[in-house]
């Protein structure tokens, strides 16, 4: 696997045969405001350009990468040599080597599973409304349980790639109440700012919930600047940032 050194390469302890990357702005064909590794064939970029970046991760991964027609809901797929790029999920999960679980994302956090076994890997799509979910139940809940399905989930493995950081993510009441309802300790992730709006902590609250599910190998992103895609205008893409703005993508397979 010979990837880009500006593409991001989790550093942790998962088995051998489990692979996986980040992908950044650099390294694709596209021209501003999508330049230039720009992956989402749904942000005005020229298509032909898109499929052009898509063969290029394709080809320096050595995998097939499934994109999701991601919503900011919870569901989860399995990733099968039959499943097309559009499928409508925010979580998928395989157990097939060469096809890559891929999230992308332009300020929403991706999260990366891999089972300790390495018979299993998975991604999520964790924006705020996917993460939250209801009652108590969102994405990572709805991966942890495909995952599970697979096996123990004791010693599992996540990695969280980069996102809107906790000093640019300005949030109303609503999304603080959303995690209160079903976790008050949740409050402690949210910072006041201006008058009626909060700072949240968009990887802290995903390890929070990941700690609740019993994952506690977690590794990335830890909140710090250089993480935010916003605060990093050359190396991430953000939609909150631009308006208008590629995407990146965070993947992972089995080999």
């Amino acid at each position: 696997m010979m990837l880009p050194a500006a593409w991001m390469v989790p550093d942790w302890p998962a088995p051998p045969n489990v692979r996986a990357a980040c992908t950044t702005r650099a390294g694709g064909v596209s021209a501003a405001p999508y330049d230039s590794l720009n992956l989402g064939d749904h942000v005005g970029d020229d298509p032909d350009r898109v499929s052009q970046n898509r063969a290029i991760f394709q080809q320096a991964i050595g995998a097939r990468p499934v994109f999701l027609r991601q919503v900011h809901g919870s569901r989860t797929v399995r990733l099968t040599s039959d499943t097309p790029d559009g499928t409508e999920a925010d979580g998928c999960i395989t157990t097939d080597a060469g096809l890559a679980c891929t999230i992308m994302v332009a300020d929403c956090l991706p999260v990366l599973f891999a089972s300790a076994d390495g018979c299993a890997v998975a991604a999520a799509h964790a924006g705020w409304r996917g993460l939250a979910g209801g009652g108590g139940r969102g994405v990572l809940e709805s991966v942890c349980d495909a995952l599970r399905q697979q096996g123990d989930l004791a010693g599992a493995f996540a990695w969280l790639g980069p996102c809107i950081g906790p000093e640019a993510f300005e949030v109303g009441p609503e999304v603080k109440a959303a995690f209160e309802a079903h976790d008050i300790g949740a409050s402690s992730l949210f910072n006041g700012h201006a008058e009626g709006k909060w700072l949240a902590d968009l990887p802290g609250l995903a390890r929070r919930r990941l700690a609740a599910l019993g994952i506690t190998q977690v590794y990335g992103n830890d909140g710090s600047r250089a993480w935010c895609t916003v605060s990093n205008p050359s190396r991430f893409f953000s939609h909150r940032r631009d308006r208008v703005s590629g995407r990146f993508a965070a993947s992972i397979w089995l080999v």
